[in-house]
């Protein structure tokens, strides 16, 4: 039985199965990348649902495990060498994940280095931006009397659709052929922007070549389905 109790994030949220991976997370956009990933590779992991919306990331029990107080988190109570392991930024756990697993990333150096660039890609881009837009679109932002905020953030997202609209002409997925973790990052954001965030007509989704029918062919892989629930809110 593995001893995860030396991790004071433990403490607020008990493992009941310390041998599996321990997710500390919520199924935003960014929490359902490892949700997703968890299903996909059909490694065992015992979900937490920390609430953001009650400062719980913030906690001094979470912040032990990310001190930037950001979901999700994990620990692998069989990481390298059998020893547990935490992690934070979730771009950095889909990379984990898929060496620990052997899965949804290319072997071959070149293609696992331009998958990488496309992880990068969400992380650096798609996901500030299109968070801004839900910000200044849905959120305390829209408040705000001055629109340039938004207009800069629309305008943004509008050219960042379109990069990765290009990148899917001819592609079934973002590296061709192979469902990875590239897609597994960005599937979340792009479909929390034209549902969530209400920025459908504002972005000019439904005018993009590509990018519909690749959201649909993530959104009905089962395991997609079921990672985007986990851990839901109560």
């Amino acid at each position: 039985m593995s001893d995860l109790s030396h991790f004071p994030v433990t403490a607020r949220w008990p493992a009941q199965h310390p041998e599996r991976i321990q997710l500390y997370s919520l199924n935003t956009p960014n929490g359902v990348k490892v949700s997703i990933m968890l299903e996909e590779t059909g490694l065992a992991y015992e979900p937490h649902l920390v609430d953001i919306a009650k400062n719980e990331s913030h906690t001094p029990a979470f912040l032990s495990l990310n001190p930037n107080g950001k979901i999700p988190a994990i620990i692998d109570p069989a990481g390298p060498g059998g020893q547990p392991l935490a992690l934070f930024e979730s771009g950095a756990i889909l990379l984990y994940l898929a060496d620990k697993s052997s899965r949804f990333i290319p072997a071959e150096p070149a293609r696992r280095w331009e998958c990488i660039q496309w992880v990068f890609f969400q992380m650096a881009s798609i996901g500030p931006m299109f968070g801004q837009l839900g910000y200044f679109n849905k959120f305390a932002g829209k408040n705000i009397a001055d629109k340039r905020p938004l207009t800069r953030y629309v305008d943004e997202s509008k050219r960042l659709l379109a990069v990765l609209d290009e990148r899917l002409r001819g592609r079934r997925w973002i590296m061709d052929d192979d469902y990875g973790i590239a897609d597994i990052a960005t599937l979340g954001w792009v479909r929390n922007l034209i549902t969530f965030y209400e920025a459908r007509e504002l972005v000019g989704y439904d005018r993009l070549l590509h990018v519909p029918a690749w959201l649909d062919r993530g959104l009905a892989r089962p395991a997609v389905q079921r990672g985007l629930e986990i851990p839901r809110r109560s």
